[in-house]
């Protein structure tokens, strides 16, 4: 039997590196190492997750292992090479970094998705690819298997570091996320890539205390541990009293949700297991629940709303009862309105309440939105792939890649609209988007302070009191644009190829182990065919009258141990965004591979 062709890694092409001393890497510095090629961009949920996934294999195998990130950017402001270099700092990559903002190296190696993972042998052949997160276990194993094989026949090479830290910053916060202004007038804000909170007196700079060790860690107690900690918010006077802590932290890489009691900076774990959400696990109980990148949080309709970035939600948590669940959102990332449980949300991110509405700003669809009487509804935001920097009618205004908003005195929503550097507001009365400031470094986040707006200007460090004033800007309206896969029109075949890892077998214990979500963006793309599934294979069709649009497909298996005396379970969980368009030569048929 003929052995299939080995496929030499793509060269390594781009503007810049960072994270190497100023030294230009190749493929020929790699040989000898095993290599793993992270394809991200830093807006992506996702790929923030994959950080996370890969930093216990760079620990666990050291110089044999190097690990190479190519930055490939999808909105405007991420081919910023200083936005990235600041990315790199805030989210604490600790390895090289490939600026490639014309996606040379993404093409070359023909990326589809962020992220994607390509692993290379030390001889410099791609012995795997796999797309999205979730793939610490195959990773290690390969990676494992090559290192062991590449040490018997002597051909590993660990005689030098290609990772070389940047020297560490002096300022007092470092890309601080969110701010709350505390009874007494003090602001609390989120020191997020120190892993802490700091409180801050009325003039935004003198530090009155500090809650947490300022190292990545869970601890609870008198000197608790933070990971990238985001929104937070203070719970009611009643309900403080009740349950011994004053406010609840989003405590994002952690995948927690933290109380803290003011009085003496105690902190306690109140929901979230520490593990990220795969899948329904059958509970509401807070701290049995799963939970994935909460980014912010709202008191709104007696109970706390959370913005759960990394599966494209909105969850309640309550304090009183101690239970959390999902508040609105099917985990589908696209923009769609309706009832709660139907609607699509996208990279939610933060989070105001009124007395009847819940606003929230929907990063990767550059939307703002809001919730009343049980239906959500877009003020501004045209989809994922559209987003720029226009004012006037809501219905033609851009943002993009919002992070913040706040309510302001006169009903006005103010949005930080973070990668525009702006502050904008949207008036409900008459639906128009307006520019109040420009020019702020990353604006993650706005407060209200004795009547003053303040900005938290994260790639600037520092909360700020801007200049306001009333200006319209026309400015460009920006499309993403991906490589799409020719279909024809009519009928699809979708198939989603999957095997069990070796010694695991599917598991029909409570019915099928098998699910397959479908949609559409736009929804009109799909005729039918839509919907959950517990097939890996199906039938579409796709409407007339629609020349193009992206394929969502969400797909999961449960697997289990095959031969051992206490089974563990496995979830494999993936989803695509695949861009299509319709032509008569099109292909008929769309494979799709979940990767054990």
């Amino acid at each position: 039997m003929t052995k299939p062709a080995r496929v030499r890694a793509a060269e390594l092409r781009g503007r810049s590196w960072l994270n190497t001393g100023g030294r230009n890497l190749s493929l020929a510095d790699l040989r000898g190492r095993v290599t793993i090629v992270d394809f991200w961009t830093f807006c992506c949920i996702n790929c923030l997750h994959v950080l996370d996934e890969l930093r216990p294999l760079e620990e666990k195998y050291g110089d044999a292992l190097v690990i190479i990130g190519v930055h490939s950017p999808k909105f405007e402001h991420e081919r910023d090479p200083q936005a990235l270099a600041a990315a790199v700092e805030r989210y604490g990559v600790e390895h090289p970094v490939l600026d490639d903002p014309n996606l040379t190296t993404w093409d070359a190696f023909a990326a589809r998705a962020w992220p994607t993972l390509v692993v290379i042998d030390p001889a410099g052949y791609v012995v795997a690819t796999m797309a999205g997160e979730g793939h610490f276990e195959a990773l290690d194993a390969i990676v494992g298997d090559l290192v062991a094989e590449h040490i018997a026949d002597g051909s590993l090479d660990t005689t030098e570091s290609l990772y070389v830290a940047a020297p560490p910053a002096e300022t007092t916060l470092r890309f601080p996320g969110k701010a709350i202004e505390l009874p007494g007038g003090d602001v609390l804000v989120s020191d997020s890539a120190r892993h802490r909170l700091v409180r801050l007196a009325p003039d935004l700079k003198t530090v009155v205390g500090v809650i947490g060790t300022g190292t990545r860690g869970s601890a609870d107690g008198l000197e608790p541990q933070f990971n990238e900690p985001q929104g937070l918010a203070l719970l009611p006077a009643a309900v403080a009293a009740e349950v011994g802590y004053d406010l609840v932290v989003a405590d994002t890489v952690n995948h927690l949700l933290r109380g803290v009691r003011l009085a003496d900076g105690a902190v306690a774990t109140v929901a979230g297991t520490g593990k990220q959400w795969r899948m329904d696990n059958g509970t509401t109980a807070a701290l049995d629940v799963d939970l994935s990148s909460p980014w912010d949080l709202a008191w709104f309709e007696d109970k706390l709303v959370v913005a759960m970035a990394g599966i494209h939600q909105l969850w309640y948590f309550d304090p009183l009862a101690r239970t959390a669940g999902v508040y609105a959102g099917t985990t589908v990332e696209s923009l769609k309105d309706g009832p709660l449980d139907q609607v699509w949300m996208a990279q939610p991110s933060g989070l105001a309440a009124t007395d009847d509405r819940l606003w929230l700003v929907d990063s990767e669809t550059s939307a703002l939105r809001y919730v009343e009487h049980g239906v959500m509804h877009t003020a501004v935001g045209q989809g994922l792939f559209d987003f720029g920097h226009v004012d006037g009618p809501a219905a033609d205004a851009l943002m993009q890649h919002p992070l913040g908003l706040a309510v302001l005195p006169d009903g006005r929503i103010a949005v930080a609209d973070t990668y525009n550097g702006a502050l904008r507001a949207f008036d409900p009365q008459t639906t128009t988007v307006s520019t109040l400031a420009a020019d702020l470094a990353e604006p993650s986040d706005v407060i209200v302070l004795d009547g003053k707006v303040v900005v938290v200007e994260s790639a600037a460090h520092r909360l700020t009191v801007p200049d306001l004033g009333e200006a319209a800007v026309s400015g460009r309206h920006h499309r993403v644009t991906r490589k799409r896969t020719k279909v024809a029109p009519g009928a699809l075949r979708l198939e989603v190829l999957f095997e069990p890892a070796a010694g695991q077998k599917l598991d029909y214990t409570y019915g099928s182990p098998i699910q397959v979500t479908v949609s559409a963006d736009p929804p009109q793309l799909l005729a039918s065919g839509a919907g959950k599934g517990e097939e890996l294979g199906r039938d579409l069709v796709l409407a007339d009258g629609i020349g193009q649009g992206v394929l969502q497909v969400v797909a999961q298996a449960a697997t289990c141990d095959a031969e051992a005396e206490h089974p563990a379970c496995h979830l494999t969980r993936q989803d695509w965004g695949v861009p299509v368009s319709i032509a008569e030569d099109g292909v008929r048929a769309l494979r799709l591979v979940l990767r054990a």
